[in-house]
């Protein structure tokens, strides 16, 4: 579905909440009211659509009135029979049973029902795709063939791009917390499609673009909606219209809900979520560390953020004694390998979390090269008495391997910025004993204090401590 096969964390609702809201979608709801309703005396068209005098029957069954009564009605019959909820047993006569999938809305689990939901879904978001009926009606020619080359309509790039839109929509509401964020303007979701990262002030031809694809999606999202897969306030038509009047009207001067809002439902975060994970995409769930070791918590929230850090920690220590928590922790903390420093942050973070029956775990490492630094800091934040003042060099080292930890978590952040430019302040003599600190990554970070500080003469100290710091480690 994405180029970038990575995502944020998520938390989903649990699998009875989910199938609950699948069930009362108005896609799977009327699929089985019409499937319940089909008997005997029902009868298909070659296609397997609804015949088209059983059509008002099946509206009323529905209880749909008025002009799209029976376009509702032809469209329920066709999510059931791709849903399994109906089959066809006679193509010559056209008659038609109760699907296999019909009875696990009833009699299934949770689990089934959310299957059924998925492959009805399937099918809605491919007619998302496909261009505005009336469209389709003009580009039949003679004979019934349809000229696509007349629509400049691409079937495998309109899908590409929908999957595309749904990806950025799913990374922009997963939220910091992974269980979901505000709406997301239209505007905004469309900008993100077709605006590239590295463009400053978009040119005419681009904003063209993304209100052509405000459009599609406001179709789009409109389908979509009744699925269960998003919520969906639709471009004001309003304001459509004074656009065709004043196209240069600034999106600024308008409130910006009025060009569309969507957010994902939390249906719609567990239907995408097994979408990108059937695409080999890895979209991760809080809570699928729980059960296992802290070496692997330590290593899978590497690249979370702080808020959905902290949810999949606080599950992971819930099961656990926090004696023999911590002891895991610090133990899987350990190590010289590139994913050390950020390993003994997220240690650091989830010992923050744990009471003081932990204490007896952070005095056993006070002496320890890569853990006492930190057993002193957790030690003092709780105010506990008879904790060793750290030595210089056990300062330094700790000092190096934050930074460490913080260029892999963030990069260039402006916490990492003020983190470089306060060192600099506090310790005048810092870039001279630094470079002598034996830690792996010493030339590393300051290489990157060099890089980051404002200060030209403080850079220049930094880049020449790091030299020393490769001429005397062998780096």
């Amino acid at each position: 579905m994405s180029d970038r096969s990575s995502f944020p964390p998520v938390l989903l609702a649990s699998q009875p909440e989910l199938a609950r809201d699948a069930l009362a979608t108005p896609l799977l709801s009327r699929a089985a009211r019409l499937a319940r309703w089909a008997g005997d005396g029902t009868r298909v068209d070659a296609d397997g659509s609804l015949a088209e005098e059983q059509l008002p029957a099946a509206a009323e069954a529905l209880g749909l009135s008025g002009d799209g009564a029976a376009d509702g009605a032809s469209e329920a019959w066709r999510v059931a029979l791709d849903a399994g909820l109906v089959r066809i047993v006679d193509e010559d006569e056209g008659a038609v049973a109760p699907g296999p999938d019909l009875a696990l809305l009833t009699g299934g689990s949770p689990h089934d029902v959310l299957a059924v939901w998925t492959n009805a879904l399937e099918g809605v978001l491919a007619d998302a795709s496909v261009p505005d009926p009336d469209a389709l009606v003009e580009a039949v020619g003679r004979g019934g063939a349809v000229d696509l080359s007349g629509l400049d309509w691409d079937p495998e790039a309109e899908a590409e791009f929908l999957d595309g839109v749904l990806a950025n929509l799913y990374r922009l509401t997963a939220g910091a917390d992974g269980s979901g964020g505000g709406p997301v303007p239209l505007p905004v979701l469309a900008a993100s499609m077709i605006v590239p990262s590295d463009m400053g002030e978009p040119t005419n031809d681009i904003l063209e673009q993304v209100s052509e694809a405000m459009m599609r999606l406001d179709d789009q999202f409109r389908l979509l909606e009744p699925a269960g897969l998003v919520e969906y306030r639709p471009v004001d038509e309003e304001l459509m219209a004074d656009a065709e009047n004043e196209p240069s009207t600034p999106v600024e001067e308008v409130d910006v809900a009025r060009y569309g809002m969507v957010r994902l439902t939390p249906l719609g975060l567990h239907g995408l979520r097994t979408r990108l994970l059937e695409a080999g995409c890895r979209a991760p769930v809080i809570g699928e560390l729980a059960d296992k070791g802290a070496d692997a918590l330590l290593d899978g929230t590497a690249g979370f953020p702080p808020a959905a850090t902290h949810a999949e920690t606080e599950q992971w220590l819930a099961s656990r004694e926090p004696l023999s928590a911590a002891r895991e922790l610090l133990a899987a903390a350990r190590g010289t390998d590139a994913g050390a420093p950020l390993r003994r942050l997220r240690c650091q973070q989830a010992l923050s979390l744990v009471g003081a029956e932990a204490e007896p775990a952070l005095r056993e490492v006070l002496d320890d090269a890569e853990l006492g630094g930190l057993a002193r800091v957790w030690l003092t934040e709780r105010g506990l008495a008879d904790v060793p003042p750290p030595s210089q060099e056990m300062i330094f080292w700790l000092t190096i391997d934050t930074v460490a930890a913080q260029l892999a978590a963030e990069g260039d952040s402006e916490e990492l910025h003020a983190l470089v430019e306060g060192l600099a302040e506090q310790h005048s003599g810092f870039f001279a004993a630094a470079w002598r600190v034996d830690h792996p990554q010493t030339a590393d970070v300051l290489e990157a204090m060099g890089r980051l500080h404002p200060d030209k003469r403080t850079a220049k100290e930094a880049r020449k401590a790091a030299f020393k710091a490769r001429s005397a480690h062998g780096g």
